[in-house]
């Protein structure tokens, strides 16, 4: 007999500008709200890095009052020459090309922190089936942990 695990919830996870700009994309609204009703639940522990915080700063006012509102119970982690260096790594490897850096950049933040999941509406460079083992093939080479990568449609599924 197989036992149902219970989801013990507040996971660590590393939230890209993409989420937050979702919440008022008709494509990815209703997902996007549902994932960041989870997160007040604390069902996930925002992390956000500096990268992003500077990305919404150049959003519309809307999202940036949206992502201000829930900083009060985020991690906050700052991009440093160790992302920068593993960032260069997914590069180099191929997984993305240099027009990509932010999109980069977001992983190996992610991945430095030792942040287990990342969620990103970000189909071409993040949450790709093609790039995820990638990235997980140069962070185990640089002695770094697996990262989970998915868009929000993927994890909002979860018995309460």
């Amino acid at each position: 007999m197989v036992k149902k695990v219970k989801y013990l919830g507040n996971i660590r996870t590393y939230v890209d500008t993409s989420v937050y700009g979702g919440v008022f994309d008709e494509d990815f609204k209703e997902d996007s709200l549902r994932f960041f009703e989870l997160v007040k639940k604390k069902y996930f522990k925002l992390v956000i890095s500096s990268v992003v915080s500077l990305e919404v700063s150049g959003a519309n006012r809307k999202v940036q009052d949206f992502f201000s509102n829930l900083l009060i119970d985020a991690e906050l982690v700052e991009v440093n020459e160790e992302s920068i260096r593993l960032r260069e790594q997914y590069i180099n490897a191929g997984i993305v090309n240099k027009q990509s850096l932010v999109d980069a950049l977001h992983v190996a933040t992610a991945s430095i922190a030792r942040v287990p999941l990342v969620i990103s509406w970000n189909f071409k460079h993040i949450v790709n089936f093609k790039k995820i083992p990638l990235y997980n093939a140069v962070n185990i080479a640089n002695g770094y942990p697996n990262i989970g990568i998915y868009s929000p449609k993927e994890v909002i599924e979860i018995d309460e």
